[in-house]
Formats: structure tokens, sequence, C-alpha cells
């Protein structure tokens, strides 16, 4: 059988976009999941969730770009990031933002394609969410955990699907503790993350969570991924998730907590901090099933 051929440039936009790195489109989409089935209304409808996931993917794919124009000039002076389509110069500036407008306007037409009685509070969320998005990727010139930011982020991952969902932010404990567990969960695996770029962006005079925290981090990755399992425990319980999420339940938290020990124990081979956020995906993704188990009636 003929191996279909992709084209050069295809490959690069595919780059620029991470589409060719599924594990960040999906933990992005992770916490919008536990969001969705942690409502009053869950499970959600099929149309629904498409939106979700279409918007996602769409956002997703702006914020990588927004990141890669802000950084194209420090990315080539980074091992990790140096291939990237902006830092080598495979992909123009023009065609990044094309792209980003596209992508943008993609995500502004997902919102608008909501339920009209959701519509207008999602579409006020996202506009509130754009700000920190764009902005994100400069944080490292200015601000020492650009990690938090990357986490406000990610907070309207839970609080939009919620909003499109119930047409409110009246969720009490179930919405605050899923969102409270996405904030703390993000910060972790983000500095985690981003330890593999600690010497490099030391030498560049960048600022990061690892480097803020220092020996800290030891203990603070833990207690962040332990508060984030709780939180998402405690909204569960309030939203009388089954029995069934339970032992899924604990069977996650222990793998994050061993995640944690494996940094804290210098037990990573070369590239684990990388495996590290493939495992959070898949940890994360435990919990959602958990939650779709925990609502079959």
């Amino acid at each position: 059988m003929k191996k279909i051929q992709i084209p050069y440039q295809l490959k690069q936009w595919s780059a620029l976009l991470r589409w060719n790195k599924p594990s960040g489109r999906l933990i992005l989409l992770i916490p919008a999941g536990w969001a969705l089935w942690l409502t009053p209304s869950a499970p959600p409808e099929t149309e629904l969730l498409s939106l979700i996931i279409l918007g996602g993917l769409a956002i997703s794919a702006a914020g990588c770009i927004a990141n890669d124009l802000w950084d194209k000039n420090i990315d080539k002076e980074v091992n990790r990031t140096a291939e990237r389509p902006l830092a080598k110069g495979s992909v123009k500036n023009s065609t990044a933002f094309f792209l980003l407008l596209f992508f943008l306007s993609l995500s502004l037409f997902v919102v608008l394609s909501l339920p009209m009685h959701s519509r207008g509070l999602c579409l006020r969320l996202a506009i509130l969410a754009l700000p920190p998005i764009l902005l994100y990727p400069s944080a490292k010139r200015w601000f020492p955990y650009p990690q938090a930011i990357l986490a406000i982020c990610w907070g309207f991952s839970v609080l939009i699907p919620w909003g499109a969902s119930e047409a409110n932010l009246n969720g009490g404990t179930p919405l605050l503790g899923c969102w409270l567990a996405t904030l703390f969960w993000t910060f972790g695996f983000d500095t985690v993350y981003a330890i593999a770029d600690k010497d490099d962006d030391q030498k560049l005079g960048l600022k990061s969570s690892v480097l803020s925290l220092g020996e800290n981090i030891k203990w603070i990755v833990p207690i962040t991924y332990a508060i984030a399992c709780a939180s998402l425990a405690n909204a569960a319980y309030f939203a009388g998730i089954r029995f069934i999420f339970w032992p899924i339940w604990i069977i996650a938290t222990a793998g994050m907590q061993r995640e944690a020990y494996l940094i804290n124990n210098n037990k990573l081979k070369k590239g684990g901090h990388g495996k590290h956020f493939k495992n959070q995906v898949k940890l994360g993704s435990l919990l959602f099933l958990g939650l779709i188990l925990g609502q079959i009636r």
C-alpha cells in the first residue's frame, strides 16, 4: 500500500498549530469534559459537546500561534523549541497572522453557534478569556509565575462549557471545585513541563515558576496535584456522582502523586518532563472517564 505523502507546508502548519502533538490539545479539552459531566444537565447533548470540542481546538490553535509569534526570536535560542516553524522560518509571519485571525474567527463562530439562552454569557466569557490567552506568551518576560497565567486561561475551559450548558455560573460547589481543580492541575503540570527549559530560560533572562520556586518545587507540585484532586472530588460529591467514580479517583490521585515523586527523586529519564505531561493527559482522562461512568443512571 502506497504511503500518502503530506505536503511539506501542511506539515509546517500542523507543527505551528501543535496538531502534531495531540497531548497538548487533549489536556485543554479534559477540564471542559469535567465541567460538562458535573453540570446538573449532564450528560451534554451531542451538538453542544461537538461545539465545545471544536471551540477548544480552535482557541488552542490560536494560542499556539500567538505564543510562537511572541517567541520566535527566543525559540531560536532554546533547544526544545529551535525547530518550531516560525523560529526556523519555514512559515512566514504573514501566514501565521492569517491563521491566527482564522482560528480566532472560528472560535467566535463556535460561540455564536451555542444555544441562544447561553450565547450572551459565553460571548462575555470568551471576551474575558482573550486577553490572558494572547498575553500569556509574553508573561515569561515580566511575571515570575507565567504558569499561573496559563492556569487562568485553562480555567475558562471550565467556565465556558458550564455556561454553555446551564446559561449561568450558579454552579455552587461543583463548578467551584472543577474550576479550582483545573487551576491547580494546570499550574502543576506546566511547572513540571517548564523544567526542561530551566537552563535556557535562566540564560536568556526569562521567568518561570520553576526558577521562582527553586527547591520549593519539590513540595509545591505534589500539593497542587493534591488540591486539584481534592477539589474535583468535592465537586463530584456535591454533583451527586455515583460510587463508581471513587475507585477511579483514588487511582488517578495516586498516579499524580507518583508522578510528583519521580520528579522529586530525580527518577525521570531524559525527556521525562514531556512524558510527565503525557501521563497527566492519561490521568486527567481517567478522571473524566470516572465522571462519565458516575453519571450513568
